[in-house]
């Protein structure tokens, strides 16, 4: 899936960020914070040419950073389909997109260069995730993507 590694890396160069809030509006991509069941992290809605993500509101600042670039994952790889619930066990997801989303959430969030400062330190994987506002159970994604 190096193409989606490829896609966040024009994204981050072509707009200098990789705050998925930031790739958000200079996507045109409306971000909606909003009072979810507690099981529902986000999701992604796609309507009549425009785009929406939204996130719970009651999630803490880096779940929902996470939740943002999942969700802009979809936007950006699946911009036409409307994605079901991000719920808390959608992290284990075996969903083709779930899959494609988390892989864009990861790589946009801790890029290759933020492994390389690590690299004399003595940080676990699920730590350097925690840091970058990754679930530590995607962590696998990172350590093997090269």
């Amino acid at each position: 899936m190096s193409w989606i590694k490829s896609t966040v890396g024009d994204l981050v160069r072509k707009y200098k960020t990789n705050d998925p809030f930031e790739l958000a509006s200079f996507l045109k991509v409306k971000v909606v914070l909003w009072d979810l069941h507690e099981e529902i992290n986000g999701f992604y809605k796609y309507d009549r040419k425009n785009k929406y993500i939204y996130i719970n509101s009651n999630l803490n600042g880096a779940m929902q950073r996470f939740v943002c670039g999942h969700e802009l994952g979809h936007a950006v790889l699946h911009p036409r389909a409307n994605t079901p619930f991000l719920r808390n066990h959608t992290l284990f997801s075996v969903e083709k997109i779930e899959v494609e989303a988390n892989r864009f959430a990861v790589d946009l969030l801790i890029p290759d260069e933020a492994l390389y400062d690590y690299d004399d330190s003595n940080l676990s994987i699920h730590e350097i995730c925690e840091q970058y506002s990754v679930p530590k159970e995607l962590a696998h994604i990172k350590k093997f993507n090269n």
